[in-house]
């Protein structure tokens, strides 16, 4: 890039950069962020179809969760990158509505492109959308409706509805009863939860329907020593976090050893240490040793003798969850166990899961951290049923934390539409337009659905409008995408927690309004990324490769 300055051109970018302004950085902008979003638009909605990404190691996965397959997808280009952003913060926030926010995002661009060549300005466009969000989420609120934990029957048709079209259907009665039934176990007394205290282990074999909740943990370790037993009763379970061997020095110390006498000695008092270790825990009363670090084969060999079963290098994360499932307190050292820190289970049981061997920690007394064990015939379907759980478990802890919820099936997006159309007309100037194509902009939801449902798209919202409006308004009318029909989404029970919708519409505004408040995009070269050396020139190898 150069400036005239007395006839002499300024150079004021490096060799190879780009850069492009106004309308044409807008215009590439807003593409681009558009075909991230209707790269996901066909996965929305129980008959959403589902995408096959293949990486460059050939490895695949296939799924119908939005977050997933934007990961997935090598991105490049800036702005749709922003758009991935929003379907990450969604899944970290709420881990619904990933795809629900990114179309909506999509669609608020599209929208903005008309307003923008009817030379309206990018930030009265912004502002218009600020105002129309900041409305929206105060019109969801209204629109909300309360849930207690003691509502597990509803609570159970979230977690269908977040498992509806990922393949999960056949089992989802089973599924949303293992969820609920963990995140009633995990709730602390707060009503706040933390779903990373339900441990999701993944095993192929068997079927979907054969996927359980233990209620306890499940570690994927096997007894360390063939002598133990493989299942203990009433078990009392010390956990450590200390190594049961002779430690080694910190510095290198040398023993002067002269006759054969003292050998046998240094070795009859290494074997006593390591059986002391032994006859402490013994004497605590444990029968259930979980190491985090390594275990003697000596100190195994004495475990078996006393039939205590133990396993070792147990991650630091289980070790946690078994303290909370158990009522167990990691312990430090062997010399500091004492009866107090020890851990009970009802059952604590090797066994083996497809060709694996895995210790089951069950039946435990009230247990704070819990276990789901899913099965499914290939490798693909267990990772996306995983990935269905992990959506079903965030929404029921979100919803049981917020205590509100409000339908689906495109209800709150077309009463959204109207409401806002409504306060448009009272918003003087030029944000008037920008709100009106807010609100056009939420139909985008019930149209997709019924595109990927195989209705006509029309037809569906006309209906949809003339129940939301005039007599006898129904406000949780929506779209029935088995018959078409527009019903009562409350009596459909297709239902999801208030913070999925507000937390798209924030999301997806934000980052429409960010793309649109972009007018120039300098982008360096790729050659001449590299620092130069000293002594050469600015472009540094970049210029070196390039005169080559």
């Amino acid at each position: 890039m150069a400036q005239q300055q007395s006839g002499q051109p300024v150079i004021i970018l490096r060799e190879g950069s780009t850069r492009t302004r106004g309308r044409d950085a807008q215009g590439m902008n807003l593409m681009a962020a558009r075909a991230v979003a209707e790269a996901v638009r066909t996965t929305l909605g129980p008959k959403g179809m589902d995408k096959m990404l293949v990486d460059s190691l050939g490895d695949v996965v296939i799924t119908n969760d939005g977050v997933t397959i934007l990961k997935e997808m090598d991105i490049e280009h800036p702005a749709a990158k922003m758009i991935v952003e929003i379907a990450k913060t969604q899944d970290d926030e709420v881990g619904d509505g990933t795809t629900t926010a990114v179309v909506l995002a999509g669609e608020l661009l599209k929208r903005s492109e008309s307003l923008l060549d009817q030379d309206v300005h990018p930030t009265v466009i912004a502002s218009g959308y600020r105002q129309a969000a900041s409305k929206a989420r105060e019109i969801l609120n209204n629109l909300a409706f309360d849930v207690s934990l003691k509502d597990e029957a509803l609570l159970k048709e979230f977690a269908i509805t977040a498992m509806t079209g990922k393949g999960a259907e056949a089992v989802g009665e089973k599924l949303a009863d293992i969820i609920v039934r963990a995140i009633k176990a995990v709730v602390d007394e707060n009503g706040k939860v933390d779903v990373d205290d339900v441990k999701v282990e993944k095993k192929v074999g068997g079927t979907i329907g054969d996927s359980e909740l233990i209620e306890g943990i499940v570690i994927d370790k096997e007894r360390i020593h063939p002598n133990m037993p493989k299942t203990v009763k009433n078990a009392k379970i010390a956990l450590l976090d200390t190594p049961m061997e002779i430690e080694k020095t910190e510095i290198d110390a040398k023993i002067e050893i002269t006759s054969p006498d003292q050998l046998q000695s240094f070795l009859d008092q290494e074997e006593k240490m390591l059986k002391d270790m032994v006859e402490k825990i013994k004497k605590v009363g444990a029968n259930v040793v979980f190491c985090q670090k390594g275990v003697d084969d000596l100190v195994q060999h004495y475990l078996a003798k006393n039939g205590i079963m133990a396993a070792r290098r147990v991650k630091e994360s289980d070790l946690k969850k078994l303290a909370k499932s158990t009522g167990a307190r990691v312990s430090t050292s062997i010399d500091e166990l004492s009866k107090d820190d020890l851990g009970t289970a009802g059952l604590v049981e090797e066994r083996k899961i497809g060709d694996e061997n895995m210790i089951f920690v069950e039946k435990c007394k009230n247990p704070k951290a819990v276990s789901i064990v899913l099965r499914g015939g290939t490798e693909h379907v267990v990772d996306e049923l995983d990935r269905a759980v992990h959506d079903a478990l965030r929404v029921v802890g979100v919803v049981v934390q917020d205590k509100k919820y409000v339908v689906g099936g495109g209800a709150c997006e077309v009463e959204l539409a109207l409401r806002l159309k409504e306060f448009a007309s009272t918003v003087g100037g030029r944000e008037q337009l920008a709100i009106e194509a807010f609100a056009e902009a939420m139909e985008v939801i019930p149209r997709t659905l019924a595109e990927n449902a195989g209705l006509d798209p029309i037809d569906t919202l006309v209906s949809l409008r003339s129940k939301h409006e005039g007599k006898g308004a129904l406000k949780t009318a929506g779209i029935n995408v088995f018959t078409g029909e527009a019903v009562d989404m409350k009596k459909e029970k297709v239902v999801e927690p208030l913070r999925v919708k507000t937390q798209a519409v924030s999301g997806a505004s934000e980052a429409a309004v960010m793309i649109l408040r972009i007018d120039d995009v300098i982008a360096a070269s790729k050659l001449s990324s590299d620092k130069g050396a000293p002594g050469m020139g600015p472009g540094g190898m970049g210029e070196m490769d390039m005169g080559m």
